[in-house]
């Protein structure tokens, strides 16, 4: 095995790709195996020859929460699931502009703004693109968006108010997407991201690692991504939430979490790998996804979860040799 790691690492480093089989095997390699190691090592390196050693630091703020139409299986702000997630409208433009600036100070990179819904309500659209305006005009930051479905002009429109990036996760594969969402189709999420693609936008997309799903569905959903170009990836861990469907589904194991971005990171050697929600569920050893591929971290408070502190994280990846540039 620890042959065939470097040897698919080579292809890659000289321009080539890894297959699905080859990437299949690399999953299915024991947790025990001490060529784990070999794994990450190379996932390191592919990372290091593509992107350097510049992080990339990002962070959301939840402008509207709750009362969302669809039913997505994880989601605490579904109305079809009991759960604590706070609901509120959206969130008046100076507060929002005074977070803005306040990221700004802190040094992160990326600033998105997230709301709960199938897609934009009419009535906040307009609000929305003022709000980017602003924030495009009033800082220095790199804008982000994440309003769910949406389509070419409202792309557009946001695209011209200063927005960079949208962000609109596939969540899990093709195949087993049907069982964690019912209300919209995959396809739907895919129509979004061309959509934003189109318009001139980078586009932010993964998904959610301990749905449910199988390696099948991991490997699916990573070359979806490839297939569709994505500048991004979030890696979400299920953190389960009461209330919602999966609230008993059984955390994934440490070294499964750690092959999967390791895995990933061959299969996508030059976007961001971005740690996302749910890396608390690996504890301490979240900072071996930092020598394991990832390059990238949404960082400060989440949707309906918290995060680390901002200085936290820039001392964590600091102490792991990269740079935290303003760019």
């Amino acid at each position: 095995m620890k042959e065939m790691i470097y040897s698919v690492q080579k292809r890659i480093l000289n321009g080539g790709s890894i297959t699905n089989n080859e990437a299949m095997d690399l999953l299915k390699i024991n947790d025990q195996d001490p060529e784990l190691k070999d794994l990450y090592k190379a996932a390191n390196e592919i990372r290091q020859h593509f992107q350097g050693d510049a992080f990339d630091l990002c962070t959301i703020m939840n402008i509207k929460s709750g009362k969302c139409s669809e039913d997505c299986r994880f989601c605490a702000q579904s109305i079809h699931f009991e759960t604590p997630a706070e609901s509120f409208p959206l969130v008046d433009t100076d507060a929002i502009l005074e977070r803005a600036k306040e990221m700004e100070r802190e040094g992160v990179h990326r600033f998105s703004l997230v709301s709960s819904g199938r897609g934009v309500d009419p009535n906040d659209f307009e609000k929305l693109l003022e709000i980017y305006s602003r924030i495009h005009k009033e800082t220095s930051l790199k804008i982000c968006a994440s309003h769910g479905i949406i389509n070419y002009d409202q792309a557009l429109q946001l695209k011209e108010a200063g927005v960079l990036r949208y962000h609109h996760n596939l969540e899990t594969s093709r195949e087993y997407y049907a069982s964690i969402c019912t209300t919209h189709s995959f396809e739907e999420r895919i129509q979004t991201l061309s959509a934003c693609m189109k318009a001139g936008m980078e586009v932010c997309s993964g998904g959610i690692l301990g749905l449910g799903e199988n390696l099948e569905d991991r490997l699916s959903m990573a070359f979806e991504l490839k297939e569709l170009g994505v500048d991004s990836i979030p890696i979400n861990i299920l953190n389960p939430i009461p209330g919602t469907p999966l609230e008993g589904n059984v955390p994934l194991k440490e070294e499964t979490i750690l092959k999967t971005i390791a895995v990933y990171r061959f299969i996508h050697p030059k976007v961001h790998l971005r740690y996302a929600g749910g890396r608390n569920v690996l504890g301490d050893a979240f900072e071996k996804g930092y020598q394991a591929g990832i390059n990238g971290v949404l960082t400060g408070n989440l949707l309906t979860t918290t995060g680390k502190n901002i200085r936290e994280d820039k001392a964590i990846v600091l102490k792991n040799n990269f740079t935290v540039e303003v760019y």
